[in-house]
């Protein structure tokens, strides 16, 4: 498969470029970047044969099949719907829009184009979440009783731009990480929350954002699920813990790009180290998706899971806004 890359991202380059070559017969073909300049600097540090500063004439020039969206997250919305309108297949980096609505969008015209649209959520790709689910799944913890997940860090000073600056853009840690976290319980649980209250803060990073937020979820079978995501947290560490009537589980540094971390299961047998894979999250995810154009399964994350992450995110962030409990439109 042949990719362009819409937008020259750090994520297309330290992971996403990697990942889309080790596919067999996989090839980056074009970069697109409003600043001509970088785009020819990009294209030429990562082997790219031409670079775009219009994404139109990308579409109707670059050899390609597929196309991956990294750019703020304000653009989403119109360059998705561009490249199918192109006949292109589409991944797309979270949130795939500014409002359910026009993600609702983005997802209805690529199935009426009979083309593979994709979210790219990547800790369901990881060997340690993929043990947690089938943990969940096989009915080792029993019926859930709550889960907590802490994704509060130090936002790297290279990405402190828009995501803390830029409203207008979709900065702040909700759309960046919050919407992650509903991706993850959505996938162990196999259930979409309905219900959130929630408060966030700027504690001095964010300029006009938040730069962390707390939520607690109500989920159709009783679970209850607390989140709490930051960008401020030096030393707090992350992880997931989800606990049963008959186990729990408790994963710690997994919610990480990188397939690293510990996870431990106890149950009335004691404490016990569970081995996962560590493949590249990545190369596992594009594999899925270059098997979906092919007609064989889903993406790992397709484009009405990216829908329903979105949505959740928005709630809590009206939540908290607000200060009142909020019932989630999925947009369905």
């Amino acid at each position: 498969m042949k990719w362009a890359l819409v937008g020259a991202s750090r994520i297309a380059a330290g992971y996403m470029i990697r990942a889309f070559r080790a596919q067999p017969g996989g090839a980056v073909t074009a970069v697109l970047s409003a600043d001509a300049q970088r785009g020819a600097a990009y294209a030429e540090t990562h082997g790219i044969d031409r670079f775009f500063d219009d994404l139109d004439t990308l579409l109707a020039e670059a050899d390609c099949d597929a196309v991956y969206i990294s750019t703020t997250n304000e653009k989403h919305c119109e360059q998705a719907l561009a490249a199918i309108a192109a006949g292109k297949h589409v991944l797309c980096e979270k949130p795939l829009a500014m409002s359910v609505a026009d993600a609702v969008r983005m997802v209805r015209a690529a199935e009426q184009a009979g083309v593979v649209f994709a979210t790219n959520h990547h800790l369901r790709n990881a060997g340690s979440h993929l043990a947690i689910r089938e943990l969940v799944s096989s009915g080792r913890l029993g019926p859930i009783l709550s889960v907590r997940v802490f994704h509060a860090v130090s936002l790297p000073g290279a990405l402190r731009g828009w995501r803390i600056s830029d409203a207008a853009a979709g900065g702040g840690v909700i759309p960046d990480i919050t919407v992650h976290d509903a991706d993850t319980v959505r996938f162990h649980l196999g259930e979409d929350p309905v219900e959130v209250v929630a408060q966030m803060t700027n504690s001095g990073l964010g300029h006009g954002v938040e730069d962390s937020a707390m939520s607690i979820w109500k989920m159709p079978s009783g679970a209850m699920v607390s989140t709490h995501e930051s960008f401020t947290h030096p030393f707090a560490g992350t992880g997931i813990e989800i606990h049963g009537t008959e186990g729990s589980v408790v994963a710690r540094g997994v919610m990480t790009q990188d397939p690293k971390g510990t996870v431990t299961l106890t149950d009335p047998e004691g404490t016990h180290d569970i081995p996962y894979d560590t493949h590249d999250l990545y190369e596992r995810s594009m594999g899925l998706f270059e098997a979906a154009v092919r007609g064989q399964g889903r993406p790992s994350a397709d484009g009405w899971d990216g829908v329903k992450s979105l949505a959740v995110a928005l709630a809590v962030r009206e939540a908290a806004r607000t200060g009142t409990a909020q019932k989630i439109d999925y947009g369905v």
